[in-house]
């Protein structure tokens, strides 16, 4: 297993749980839904790059890239570093891991 795949898994767990915490927390459905809809469409790209299917890393690197941008823009929004801050530095590190992976191969 390499670190793309890991690195797809990881940020979808977090994006799940994310979205789980801002539905608690705030009551708000669209974090519970978006959080769960980005988390559980990297998961599945993880296992589809499991299953040496190449197109997962694809489908993980587009997922994250959108991710950074959307926390990007509310992090200058709102200029609060949770969880836009760390969803975006966490989504950079991530998006350079599955990237990395994928020139390599």
């Amino acid at each position: 297993m390499n670190l793309g795949i890991v690195a797809a898994f990881a940020y979808g767990i977090l994006a799940v749980v994310g979205g789980i915490i801002g539905y608690i927390q705030a009551r708000s459905r669209v974090s519970l839904l978006s959080g769960s809809i980005s988390g559980l469409l990297l998961i599945l790209a993880a296992y589809f790059q499991l299953q040496g299917q190449s197109w997962g890393s694809i489908l993980a690197v587009l997922v994250t890239s959108v991710l950074v941008v959307v926390f990007a823009f509310r992090l200058a929004k709102t200029r609060k570093f949770m969880p836009a801050g760390l969803m975006t530095i966490l989504g950079v590190l991530a998006l350079a891991v599955m990237v990395n992976q994928i020139v390599a191969n």
